[in-house]
């Protein structure tokens, strides 16, 4: 009857540390392995790791902790997730957006990296291979020792980067593309569906992007006519003009620049100039700073413009005479700046360089 009872009583305290383990695994409690989450944004795509950091603390972690052969987590606790704003290619194969559990094979020379359907999982207890959308080979290389699991994006170009787990000796790359071009384009046809379709300055950014990114510029062109339509401006027609004059439209491109010129402000103007002179084309941005002078014949850019033609006659008199009168007309924060081309000009040299 004793050793009922105490075979009773030892079941029932089996039972209540059981359940009491069960119930602190629901709670907030602080972890061993902590979670973690790393995002980096590729072109306009997010790519984000979340995952649990087990340490080393003096463990054999590959080939032991972590059997070579076998399905593992990539982390701990709950199986790694990873997960993509935007379609991208791993490794150089496609895998659409969305989050995918990051489970991972390692063996002494290859690694494959699954990229599965299941993201809810508690490790890889329950894995299942046809869950898997994904599967790539990678090489393992070695690395400075890591005590805790880690994901660090490398190697970041525009269009691409390394997600690297590194632990203990060892880093694990993958490498994550997008095609940004194809990526920026459904993205702007998705917000031009919203209140920035109303505005010429959304449609002037976006054509300034194609310009920057020299491609697919007859898409950016039309994105720089829409901006005119909203409100013709110096902005958005030299957005035009630059555009054409990179499609090899050299006289379409003039005929735009004339019209800016005639829509820009005093600042506008000389800062067109300053571009013309350091494209090394002097007489055009002498002539442009005359018109200024007469458009605008007190303003502060006219003065600084006629300084610079002095200059380009070899006066160093007159030119100090303009640069002080356009100190004179300028607001307080800009006196000092204004001050040091003076000072050059009195050692007479060339500002216009």
């Amino acid at each position: 009857m004793l050793q009922r009872r105490l075979l009773l009583s030892l079941a029932s305290l089996l039972m209540l540390t059981s359940l009491c383990q069960a119930q602190s695994a629901l709670l907030d409690l602080p972890r061993k392995s902590q979670n973690a989450q790393v995002t980096q944004t590729i072109g306009i795509t997010n790519v984000t790791v979340r995952y649990s950091r087990p340490l080393v603390n003096g463990r054999k972690v590959w080939g032991g902790l972590v059997p070579y052969g076998e399905v593992w987590r990539a982390g701990a606790n709950e199986n790694t997730v990873i997960s993509f704003s935007d379609p991208v290619t791993i490794e150089g194969k496609p895998l659409d957006k969305g989050s995918y559990g990051l489970f991972m094979i390692p063996t002494e020379n290859d690694w494959t990296i699954i990229f599965s359907k299941t993201t809810t999982a508690w490790g890889a207890f329950t894995y299942k291979p046809e869950e898997d959308v994904l599967r790539v080979t990678v090489k393992p290389t070695a690395s400075e020792f890591h005590d805790a699991l880690v994901y660090d994006f490398d190697q970041l170009t525009p269009d691409s980067a390394l997600v690297t787990l590194r632990w203990d000796k060892l880093a694990v790359p993958v490498r994550v593309a997008v095609n940004v071009l194809q990526t920026v384009e459904a993205s702007l046809d998705k917000q031009f569906r919203g209140i920035v379709q109303y505005t010429w300055v959304s449609y002037n950014d976006a054509a300034n992007y194609f310009l920057d990114a020299k491609a697919d510029l007859p898409v950016g062109l039309k994105y720089a006519d829409r901006s005119i339509e909203i409100e013709e401006r110096y902005d958005n027609l030299m957005t035009k003009s630059r555009i054409l004059a990179a499609m090899g439209k050299a006289d379409e491109a003039q005929k735009v620049t004339a019209l800016a010129l005639q829509k820009a402000d005093a600042g506008q103007a000389y800062q067109y100039a300053r571009q013309l002179q350091r494209d090394g084309k002097q007489d055009q941005a002498f002539a442009i700073y005359r018109e200024l002078a007469k458009k605008y014949p007190t303003n502060l850019y006219s003065y600084a413009g006629l300084a610079r033609v002095a200059v380009g006659a070899g006066n160093y008199d007159e030119a100090i005479k303009q640069m002080k009168l356009a100190k004179d007309a300028a607001p307080e924060d800009a006196k000092s700046q204004i001050q040091g081309l003076i000072n050059r000009l009195e050692k007479k040299e060339n500002i216009n360089q």
